[in-house]
């Protein structure tokens, strides 16, 4: 707790001040461009990885960051349909990282004995644990690495099955990404949808990979446009 206290002290005599401009502004509502869907490893700090600023993104953690289907409804779902359709963000990310204990222990089902609420939390990491079951010995990484991306994809799955979600998608006015934080090397990968694969959030070419499907409904009226 003093370490808090210590922290808050800076904050109040340090920081605050050279940003008291912004969180002025601030005071009175926000409108954050990305929702972050991310794991509660106390390791993954999506504001110094992505140098954010107050107000720029809304983060949302649990273990594993899990995304439930939309027939499982919750605070999970709860913070999608706020975010898209009351905020207005244009991005939502689902972001995994490497050693991640949610997925030793979907590895280790036995491990979750104690805590059943985990374990039942963890089901909507079945799909995953699946398909990572079939596909690990393939993996350059191993099937902790395996199983860590396949949770993402899966989780990007039930993304799309939230009605505001859907309904954005099929126009065109939000973007989903799927990524992976390497935590002791600094590096992110990211889920391409054109390909199926993850690959460097960075690369050379200029193309950011991301898992946004294509917009059904703006396409369909470029096709009405066209005839």
């Amino acid at each position: 707790m003093e370490r808090l206290v210590e922290g808050y002290d800076h904050f109040r005599n340090n920081v605050y001040p050279e940003h008291e401009a912004r969180f002025q502004e601030l005071s009175s509502g926000q409108s954050p461009h990305t929702l972050f869907i991310t794991c509660a490893d106390s390791r993954v700090m999506p504001e110094l990885i992505f140098s954010a600023q107050p107000g720029e993104l809304f983060v949302y953690r649990n273990i594993g960051n899990i995304v439930p289907p939309f027939s499982q409804q919750g605070g999970v779902v709860a913070a999608i349909e706020y975010a898209v359709a009351v905020l207005g963000v244009k991005n939502i990310v689902i972001c995994g990282h490497s050693d991640c204990g949610a997925m030793k222990a979907v590895l280790n089902p036995s491990s979750l004995s104690a805590v059943p609420t985990v374990a039942k939390w963890l089901g909507h990491a079945e799909t995953a644990r699946h398909v990572a079951a079939e596909h690990a010995h393939e993996h350059p990484h191993g099937e902790l690495a395996c199983l860590t991306e396949e949770n993402v994809v899966s989780q990007l799955d039930h993304l799309r099955t939230q009605p505001v979600v859907a309904a954005r998608l099929a126009t065109g006015s939000l973007r989903i990404h799927g990524w992976i934080y390497d935590i002791g090397h600094g590096e992110i990968r990211a889920f391409d949808a054109a390909t199926g694969k993850f690959a460097p959030l960075l690369s050379d070419n200029g193309r950011t990979p991301e898992a946004t499907p294509p917009a059904r409904l703006s396409l369909v009226k470029g096709e009405k446009a066209a005839a």
